[in-house]
Parts: structure tokens; C-alpha cells; sequence
């Protein structure tokens, strides 16, 4: 049965998604250390935020099995700093992708940002024609080629 938590309830899952996030968003060609390394820092990171209002990391799971995470970063932009908050890290496992489960982790994230009190919310992806489908609006390209998007709450 498929089911959404905040990772703080679930922290046994910290390790798995910051593997996960540092194969799909880190740096790639790392030696085996690096990458521990880089893991660790993430373990950290997530750890570290895990009190912060500006910060969520949501979780699907399958009984007991990740499906995937969504998150809310207090800052995800360094060309955009006074901009926030932000959503980020939408992941669904390969073997999972084409269900529509990364609709479910959509509205659960917006939902949460509107239990914040946030009003509007900030996206960037180099992904063509994607958030749109969830309702973000286009503003502007960065500098690095991504697209930055926005969504009032």
C-alpha cells in the first residue's frame, strides 16, 4: 500500500535517498571514497535540516519499500538567493516511474508547502514541458541553462 510520510518519521530511510540523490544530482566519475564521502555529507545535511520550517523531505513508500521523495529547500538557487522556498529532488525509482507517482509526490509536497503558510513557491529543472503539467509558470532562464519556474500556493 502506497503511503506518504515526512522523513522525520521515517529516518531509516536518511541513507537510501542520499545515495539516491547523489547518483542522480551529484557529481559524476567519483572514486568509490568520493562518492562515500559525498554520501556522508548528504547523510549530514539531511539530518541537519530536518527542523527547519523551510526544509521537508517527503517520502512514498510501498509497505515498507521507497518509491520515491520530493522535497522543500530553504535555498536551491545560488543565482536566485533571495527566493524561497524551494521545490526540489522530485525522485521516483526506475522501476517504479510511468504509475504516476510522481503526481502523488507533487500535490503532497504543494500541500505541505500550503500547511507552511508559504504563498508561492520556486523550481528550476532543465526539464522541457514537465512542471508545467502540475501548474508552475515559466519566469525566466538561469545562467546555466535551467529554467526557473514559480507556482502560487
Amino acid at each position: 500500500m502506497l503511503k506518504i510520510f515526512n522523513l522525520v518519521e521515517r529516518p531509516e530511510f536518511i541513507e537510501e535517498i542520499a545515495i539516491l540523490t547523489r547518483k542522480e544530482w551529484g557529481p559524476k566519475n567519483l572514486t568509490e571514497d568520493e562518492f562515500q564521502e559525498q554520501v556522508k555529507r548528504a547523510i549530514n545535511r539531511i539530518s541537519d535540516n530536518l527542523d527547519n520550517p523551510y526544509y521537508c523531505k517527503l517520502v512514498l513508500l510501498d509497505d515498507d519499500k521507497l518509491v520515491g521523495f520530493i522535497s522543500i529547500f530553504e535555498n536551491d538557487c545560488d543565482e536566485k538567493p533571495d527566493l524561497k522556498p524551494w521545490y526540489a529532488t522530485m525522485y521516483v525509482k526506475s522501476e517504479y516511474r510511468g504509475n504516476g507517482y510522481s503526481r502523488i509526490l507533487n500535490d503532497a509536497i504543494l500541500a505541505e508547502a500550503r500547511k507552511r503558510g508559504f504563498k508561492k513557491i520556486y523550481l528550476k529543472s532543465d526539464l522541457v514541458n514537465y512542471y508545467e503539467k502540475f501548474g508552475f509558470v515559466y519566469l525566466e532562464e538561469l545562467s546555466d541553462g535551467e529554467k526557473l519556474y514559480y507556482m502560487h500556493l
